[in-house]
């Protein structure tokens, strides 16, 4: 079974597809759309859960530093409640604190100055993230079982 990691923003969601071992995370795309329509973004989850066959998705989840929730993080809750009604899959909020600022700093290594490019890697990038922090926790909690 494969699982889908999202990163969403308020104009972008970034999307990452675990392989069928459920042990690595692949970057696939940044979606762009209009600010504030996350029913686009909905419908374009909605392509990778049928094409894919999704079950469980991964979400991250923008908790502040000190563990608070605040408007960000109440737009996950909000989406995940979105995906769970509306695509019948079961959603996994991720606690995402430094994951954007650690896949953008990875990336500024990698590309330099190329700025372009690394806009549109960086949400595909804190989403193979975040699923990849989700599949290697989850790993770890069933060995021992």
């Amino acid at each position: 079974m494969r699982l889908l990691g999202l990163d969403l923003g308020s104009r972008t969601i970034g999307i990452a597809l675990s392989d069928s071992a459920e042990s690595m995370a692949l970057m696939k795309e940044t979606f762009r759309f209009a600010q504030d329509d996350y029913d686009a973004a909905l419908d374009r989850v909605e392509e990778y859960v049928q094409e894919y066959g999704i079950k469980e998705v991964v979400l991250g989840f923008p908790k502040h530093m000190n563990g608070d929730i605040g408007e960000k993080a109440q737009l996950s809750i909000d989406f995940k409640d979105a995906m769970e009604k509306y695509l019948g899959v079961k959603v996994y909020l991720q606690d995402e604190r430094l994951t954007t600022a650690s896949s953008l700093k990875t990336i500024s290594l990698e590309l330099g100055g190329k700025s372009k490019m690394r806009k549109s890697l960086v949400d595909q990038m804190s989403a193979a993230n975040i699923l990849q922090d989700f599949l290697d926790r989850r790993k770890k909690e069933h060995v021992g079982e």
